[in-house]
């Protein structure tokens, strides 16, 4: 190491020795646990780094059901389960005689926006197609 001269260099290398087994004590702070109780608390630049974790929850899910009426052809609720809801004929048949037998059936299980999306192209659908078909969605 070279001699250093003056008392302005000889800080400089006080702060650089400090700073290197330091890395959190600002500018200008000497280390020493006297400045703040003894604890650190309290003190800009030094303290503890938490991650905070997100708190996510499931959304709510909803339930899509078709409502029986006496107008309805049985040929179109079967139609309306497969385009909107993406069912087989069978499942399609088998969710329609349900709808037909008991007043009520659930046609899929949903988030909020996806299950409010379903019920408008329904009814859109059955309106468009002058049938009295009724769609709504309930919380599960």
């Amino acid at each position: 190491m070279t001699a250093i001269s003056g008392s302005n260099d000889l800080m400089k290398l006080e702060d650089m020795e400090r700073n290197a087994t330091h890395p959190l004590l600002s500018a200008g702070e000497d280390g020493d646990d006297n400045d703040q109780g003894g604890n650190g608390a309290g003190r800009p630049g030094v303290g503890t780094v938490v991650k905070a974790k997100p708190k996510t929850k499931k959304p709510s899910m909803y339930r899509v059901l078709l409502l029986n009426d006496d107008y309805t052809p049985m040929e179109f609720v079967v139609h309306v389960l497969e385009r909107f809801f993406n069912k087989s004929r069978e499942a399609a048949t088998e969710i329609m005689l349900h709808v037909h037998h008991r007043g009520v059936g659930v046609c899929g299980i949903y988030t909020y926006e996806i299950a409010e999306t379903k019920v408008s192209q329904v009814i859109d659908f059955a309106r468009r197609h002058q049938h009295p078909l009724q769609c709504t969605m309930e919380k599960e």
